[in-house]
């Protein structure tokens, strides 16, 4: 599909059954992948990448690994390999050739692996010559770039034969990304002591056992849009999500309160429906949850709110330039975003959403499905939509549930 047309007709359906947490899964791959042991994965995720991660893990003999445009199956698989495999190359599509690898890598190498740059410095592909014979086990990592480079250390620090300690320089953005890896590995017995901005892990054995993936709720921030901005539905129940997360992104049922949603949690999940919106003016730091940027970004233009947001650098560095990317597009309804010092703002836009406007996607499947609930008031039109089998499959399908029509 080269773009599709959506537009709301009735609502028809109020229950949604969202797709599992592509976050927790992947971690789950690498657990069960360096356990050795039999791991069981209920209601594991079935986006794109962690399909790819899966068929790529249990794959035998491989001397070339493509993670595509797996970010964080590139970041996961770069210490996996660097702890499992000698003389390997990991490598991306040409847009993971443009997103840094360096500070990973650099911390492998320091723990005692070989590992080589096959193109630029800095950049995929990575040449896995030597595997980890352990050095040192006390690695600084700077905290505002990526919290992938942090977990994916963690995953392999008990199988480190002198263990693991890691001090994460501030700010430590991402921060509940890092505690879901820590949380996860408890539940299969790894031990981890936290000091603040320091973690220790130390060798230790993975044990059996048995998880099910919870629902997504990146995945859920796109429904709660849906609430904010459709005046023809009025609540909604997603499934299979738990007040007690390990995701950040759980965050959204409280930033959403802000922009008219409110949640209420029960057995099932969760029900959201409409409430007042007070403010025309919020201010967030996405630090913990730059997922969310664009969602927030997206209902924040069409209420007329003005934005000011920090704790975003991290999406520079993403499927494409978020940032950039939410100008241009922003720009199409009239709102005019921009970087001031250490924020981007969000001005109020004083012109009407024109129909039939056309959604550039960048490649990146949040773009897609943060526009996409504007169809709720406008009919609109989405540029390659199969971007987002990355994380969510059955978006467009789970759209058309509820009364979008896409043609």
């Amino acid at each position: 599909m080269k773009k599709i047309k959506l537009s709301f007709d009735k609502f028809k359906d109020s229950e949604i059954k969202l797709n599992s947490s592509k976050s927790e899964s992947n971690r789950l791959l690498i657990i069960r992948a360096l356990s050795g042991k039999k791991t069981i994965i209920k209601n594991l995720s079935k986006a794109n990448d962690t399909i790819l991660l899966r068929d790529l893990l249990e794959s035998k003999d491989l001397i070339m690994w493509d993670a595509k445009d797996a970010g964080t199956s590139f970041r996961f698989l770069s210490s996996f390999l660097a702890l499992t495999r000698d003389h390997v190359v990991l490598t991306g599509t040409e847009r993971m050739k443009q997103r840094p690898i360096k500070i990973l890598v650099d911390a492998l190498n320091n723990l005692g692996a070989e590992i080589l740059y096959l193109e630029e410095e800095g950049f995929p592909p990575i040449y896995v010559k030597k595997k980890i014979d352990q050095v040192n086990n006390i690695l600084t990592i700077p905290g505002d770039i990526s919290s992938q480079y942090i977990s994916s250390l963690l995953l392999i620090a008990p199988m480190l034969s002198k263990g693991l300690q890691i001090k994460i320089n501030k700010p430590f953005y991402s921060r509940p990304y890092v505690d879901m890896t820590l949380n996860i590995m408890k539940g299969f017995g790894i031990q981890s002591l936290t000091d603040g901005d320091i973690i220790k892990i130390k060798n230790q054995k993975f044990i059996t056992g048995e998880y099910t993936v919870e629902s997504d709720w990146s995945a859920a921030s796109y429904w709660y849009s849906m609430i904010s901005i459709n005046n023809k539905i009025n609540n909604l129940t997603l499934l299979g999500l738990s007040k007690k997360s390990n995701q950040g992104d759980s965050i959204i049922s409280k930033l959403m309160n802000e922009f008219g949603v409110k949640t209420e949690f029960n057995d099932e999940g969760v029900s959201i429906s409409k409430c007042d919106i007070q403010k025309d003016e919020v201010e967030i730091d996405f630090r913990d949850c730059p997922d969310l940027t664009q969602t927030i970004l997206v209902v924040a233009a069409v209420h007329k709110i003005k934005l000011k947001i920090s704790g975003v650098e991290s999406l520079k560095i993403k499927e494409t330039d978020r940032l950039l990317a939410m100008k241009k597009e922003l720009s199409k309804i009239g709102c005019n975003f921009y970087e001031e010092k250490n924020f981007w703002i969000l001005d109020i836009r004083d012109n009407e959403i024109d129909d039939n406007i056309h959604f550039d996607t960048y490649n990146d499947h949040r773009m897609a499905m943060a526009f996409a609930p504007i169809a709720s008031i406008k009919n609109i039109y989405i540029n390659n939509p199969e971007v987002v089998v990355k994380s969510y499959p059955n978006y467009w399908e789970d759209l058309k549930k509820i009364g979008f029509i896409i043609t």
